[in-house]
């Protein structure tokens, strides 16, 4: 009498529209816990406030000559730093979920490799649109006026998400690489200040030193910038804007096969 073998779920997903259903699936947890727990959002609601108040009030009068001029000029540019900054937490979420255990029990489930990763970056895109809300809405009651029209401003917020959602990747990968939470944010903040402050979000390109314009002016951070100032105050789109999607996409195609890979390969190693 021959015996059955019952072998396990076999692993689905395997297509990339599966991966992003299950993905999405998992996106509904990381929102389901920001709705269990509120004060996680207090980093992407409170930074944006307090860099705002610190460049424009500290820095405006030197730069632009006046802090209502700075303002114009920086908070497009905070927005894109608002989203490098707010993408350090998906990194750390999921170094602190894998220290838990947490996806150990993703690895059971009949579901894509590389769904918890993507699940874990959708999610986040709420902590984007806080973050940049709340940017806005307080620029606004401080002076900031756009001068485009509002389709242009939502073109220019959906820019700045899609872009955290790529830069994040990286985040993912140090997450996979660093055993350790915290050393996650450590090497992030090594790598996210530098292309920050290698950029024109805070001081015209022009009053740099000829070697550090070379990099600025191809900066994927300054490209976005750019962007967003045009749809939003005026000036050149179509260059800037054609740059940042090269950018996003250069970074996606880069960055989470990377991170999938190193997942792939922490797991294995359990």
């Amino acid at each position: 009498m021959s015996t059955a073998v019952v072998s396990p779920p076999a692993r689905s997903g395997s297509r990339p529209g599966s991966m992003v259903r299950h993905g999405l699936i998992l996106a509904g947890r990381s929102v389901a816990k920001i709705r269990k727990s509120p004060e996680t959002l207090l980093d992407v609601t409170l930074q944006p406030i307090l860099m705002l108040l610190m460049f424009v009030y500290l820095f405006g009068g030197a730069i632009a000559g006046s802090t209502d001029a700075y303002l114009q000029l920086v908070l497009p540019g905070l927005m894109v730093m608002i989203a490098l900054t707010a993408s350090l937490g998906t990194g750390f979420a999921l170094s602190q979920d894998i220290s838990k255990g947490v996806f150990d029990r993703f690895r059971s489930l009949p579901i894509a490799r590389s769904a918890p990763l993507v699940g874990a970056v959708l999610g986040d895109i709420v902590r984007y649109a806080v973050s940049l809300a709340v940017l806005l809405g307080f620029g606004m009651l401080l002076g900031f006026r756009a001068t485009t029209d509002p389709v242009s401003v939502l073109v220019a917020v959906l820019l700045v998400i899609a872009f955290g959602l790529s830069i994040c990747w990286l985040s993912v990968l140090l997450a996979m690489l660093v055993r350790s939470p915290q050393a996650v944010m450590g090497m992030s903040m090594v790598v996210i200040w530098p292309l920050m402050f290698g950029s024109n979000i805070f001081a015209p390109t022009e009053t740099m030193p000829g070697w550090l314009q070379a990099w600025v002016n191809i900066s994927p951070i300054t490209q976005l910038s750019d962007t967003a100032r045009g749809l939003m105050i005026g000036g050149e789109v179509a260059g800037p804007m054609v740059a940042s999607l090269l950018w996003m996409a250069g970074l996606l195609l880069v960055l989470f096969p990377a991170a999938s890979w190193a997942y792939r390969r922490r797991l294995s190693r359990g």
